[in-house]
């Protein structure tokens, strides 16, 4: 018998008798529970396997088909468990307002142990109260409008590198190369280039290892997928505290995300500011390069709104050559209305963040059923935003609808409330100036065809493979 073989069959033993002492401990938590609660009852639902509960069937189908199985078996509000954690399901306006906005301060907002962990305890995204708003207060001073606009050229310079990159390969993963773009801009945002010039390849590769256990088990056991994770985030933690000691010794004050969180005035520690940049990359990487992948198959297979989208861009390139400018400035990315709304219809058909999790701080009565204490509400963006009764015939991709006022909290793309993104107008910007570039100075095609109407759910909603595409120069093409 291998050593292999031997640890393989040590590993299961381990797991199984984990399995059964957790199953044991649920049984009698559940029988403890029910014979001593009175009042209102939990909702209804399948919990699942002990811990692991329904996460892979989460993971690995569409969340909309996951949440209509078990509505037309137990009714719009139903339990599951997720990654150890016990949840609540809903999916209409009403409950995501309540959640996000009216009863917020009874909701504070959470992820499952491992990627809190991996994120940092001192991340925006599980904090209230006083130091939330100071987070918020330091992050909105870094990516509000005004400090934005001055970035444009920046931004732009990063989408034109990527996009060169691309040309003469036979074919590109486009939700790889997006997320490289995202990466890089948001690295802009918070560092100066000089600053991560020598560390750039080594926070990438700590990055990559970090983001592989973002939806894995907590399990600190050598070989796992959360121990890797864990080794890297130490890493990276020992490469961003190395940057912060060199901006403190020459005194440097940039008008960036790092230099608002080391303003003295807030006093974050380095610990904090370490969890927040960690957490920046996080929510500012995946979904925006989620999103920019959804938009190139979207608008490949709208050819009607693709031209209308070129028709703008080249109306803003006309006027920058008769105003004799070479790059693009904030009002230009203010005149790009076709292309801003095709972005609100992509966001709204993919829903790359398909939900979000919020802790309940007390026991929370809803719709008659009790959330606990420490269970996790789960508002449904994606089921919200493919509603027939919040948008008519849901399934057609029409930039359209956002001509008009929709309905209240039925279209967020962004969140809601207190949490709600701080980054948004970055996002958008950097959204929009690739879009310039890609559809006045490419073409492209889908490669792979067949699957490419598939899709992949987890963790991230995208066309499957990530969507490979061929692209080609306009300039080549004409020639």
């Amino acid at each position: 018998m291998t050593r292999s073989t031997i640890t393989k069959m040590l590993w299961f033993l381990f797991s199984t008798g984990i399995n059964i002492i957790l199953s044991a401990c649920y049984n009698l938590t559940k029988r403890f529970i029910g014979s001593e609660r009175h009042g209102p009852e939990l909702p209804p639902g399948n919990m699942g396997w002990p811990y692991i509960g329904e996460t892979y069937q989460l993971y690995s189908t569409n969340p909309m088909s996951f949440l209509a199985k078990k509505q037309n078996k137990y009714g719009p509000v139903c339990k599951t468990r997720i990654l150890g954690c016990p949840c609540v399901m809903v999916s209409s306006p009403a409950a995501a307002k309540l959640v996000l906005l009216t009863k917020a301060h009874m909701f504070k907002p959470s992820f499952p142990i491992s990627k809190e962990r991996m994120l940092g305890r001192s991340a925006i995204f599980f904090q209230q109260g006083d130091y939330h708003a100071r987070l918020k207060k330091l992050m909105l001073r870094a990516f509000m409008p005004a400090v934005i606009r001055g970035k444009v050229s920046n931004v732009e310079e990063i989408a034109m590198s990527a996009l060169q990159s691309w040309e003469g390969r036979s074919h590109i993963n486009t939700y790889e190369e997006m997320k490289i773009y995202a990466f890089n801009v948001a690295l802009m945002s918070m560092f100066r280039e000089e600053e991560t010039a020598v560390c750039m390849e080594e926070i990438k590769k700590c990055y990559h290892l970090l983001e592989k256990g973002y939806n894995s088990f907590p399990i600190d056991v050598p070989g796992t997928l959360f121990h890797k994770a864990m080794k890297a985030r130490r890493c990276l933690e020992h490469i961003f505290a190395g940057i912060v000691l060199s901006r403190r010794e020459i005194k440097a004050v940039p008008c960036d995300l790092l230099g608002s969180f080391m303003d003295d005035e807030y006093s974050l520690t380095d610990q904090q500011i370490a969890d927040n940049i960690i957490g920046v990359i996080f929510a500012a990487r995946d979904t925006t390069a989620s999103v920019l992948t959804w938009v190139v198959k979207y608008l490949h297979d709208n050819p009607v709104f693709l031209q209308a989208v070129i028709a703008e861009q080249e109306d803003i390139k006309r006027e920058m050559r008769e105003g004799d400018r070479s790059v693009l400035t904030w009002e230009d990315t203010k005149k790009m209305t076709m292309t801003s709304r095709v972005l609100q219809e992509t966001m709204r058909m993919a829903s790359v963040l398909s939900y979000t999790f919020r802790e309940a701080v007390e026991d929370v009565e809803y719709e008659g059923y009790l959330i606990p204490k420490g269970w996790k509400m789960m508002p449904l963006f994606r089921n919200i935003h493919h509603d027939p009764q919040n948008f008519t015939d849901p399934e057609r991709f029409d930039p359209s609808r956002f001509e008009v006022v929709l309905k209240p909290n039925t279209f967020m793309p962004f969140g809601n409330g207190i949490h709600s993104c701080p980054g948004n107008e970055l996002a958008k910007l950097e959204m929009l100036v690739l879009l310039h570039h890609l559809t006045t100075k490419y073409r492209w095609s889908l490669a792979g065809s067949r699957k490419s109407n598939e899709i992949q759910f987890g963790p991230f909603v995208l066309p499957i493979n990530g969507l490979p595409i061929r692209i080609s120069s306009k300039e080549d093409t004409n020639n």
